[in-house]
């Protein structure tokens, strides 16, 4: 069906602002926020009679797919802002192939309807290094994909996202809450730059109000350079747990998913892919983003504290 076409006064003022993934984590908690801001919000949704009951009533919920082009014009059209957080890795084992396809689609769409810009969250690690995961390799080939659109192009990369709901930060309050000791593999001293969810959420909301201008990479983390094991530390510190952690250096990243398969309630395969993805070093090497948002992320003791007290974004 058709989209009304948007009437009245706020035509000429409140731009459309696409948001694609709005059931996943970040997108979940970014859809509220975007219901506040002057904007005409429309949700893209496989299945629009989940998403509906989700939103406010002044929010578009449209029926679109993006491993379906010809779903997606009707859903871009008009479109200011398009917000890509869809990750296929939950829902396919083949997520690298899907996920390219996925963006290429979405890429093209957004060409034809004119999208102004697309904000798009990927992750941290170093394109030069040979061993990068598969899953690291998919997010940074996603922003080249999406860059290529012809639409300017806002990518976030980010390490873990501390907060209650996030797979990767749950994979470490799971094992923490459920192992008094762990044999710890390698990858825990492996060093990363987590962020909380409200710091993400507060780049992505201020990527859309940048002044026009070329397509550009921010790397984005908290202001505190750690590893999983002391995150591990932290997160037992705060909860009042004892844990110990054993160094057993021959627990490699596959042994390891099948561990975590054991012992947290993550399925295997986003688990086996999260863990592949932990041998790699995530941390913000260039600040550009400080200098360019008026964001200034928490740090790691603060940001666990939030994720453990539910404290509001």
């Amino acid at each position: 069906m058709p989209l009304p076409e948007p009437t009245g006064p706020e035509v000429a003022k409140d731009p459309i602002i696409l948001l694609a993934g709005a059931s996943g984590y970040v997108g979940g908690r970014l859809l509220p926020l975007l219901e506040r801001r002057p904007v005409v919000l429309r949700c893209l949704a496989r299945n629009p009679d989940k998403l509906r009951p989700l939103v406010s009533e002044s929010t578009q919920v449209v029926r679109g797919d993006v491993l379906d082009p010809s779903s997606l014009g009707e859903a871009l059209r008009g479109v200011h802002t398009a917000y890509y957080l869809v990750h296929l890795m939950s829902g396919s084992k083949d997520f690298e192939k899907e996920d390219r396809q996925a963006a290429t689609n979405f890429a093209r769409a957004a060409t034809a309807a004119g999208v102004r810009r697309i904000v798009y969250l990927g992750g941290l690690g170093d394109d030069a290094d040979p061993d990068l995961s598969p899953h690291l390799r998919s997010r940074h080939e996603v922003g080249r994909i999406l860059n290529g659109s012809g639409a300017e192009t806002i990518e976030f990369r980010a390490s873990l996202v501390i907060g209650t709901g996030s797979l990767s930060f749950d994979l470490v309050k799971s094992l923490t809450d459920r192992l008094p000791v762990m044999l710890c593999p390698r990858w825990l001293t492996t060093p990363t730059q987590p962020v909380a969810v409200d710091d993400v959420l507060a780049y992505l909301l201020a990527a859309r109000d940048l002044p026009p201008g070329a397509s550009r990479v921010f790397e984005i983390g908290s202001p505190d350079v750690t590893t999983y094991g002391g995150m591990i530390r932290e997160y037992a510190r705060q909860r009042g747990l004892r844990r110990w952690l054993v160094s057993v250096p021959v627990l490699t990243p596959y042994l390891s998913s099948l561990w975590l398969a054991l012992v947290t309630p993550a399925a295997f395969e986003v688990g086996r892919h999260l863990i592949e993805g932990l041998k790699n070093p995530t941390v913000v090497r260039d600040a550009t983003a400080l200098g360019v948002f008026p964001v200034r992320p928490m740090g790691v003791r603060e940001a666990i504290r939030k994720a453990l007290t539910g404290s509001p974004t």
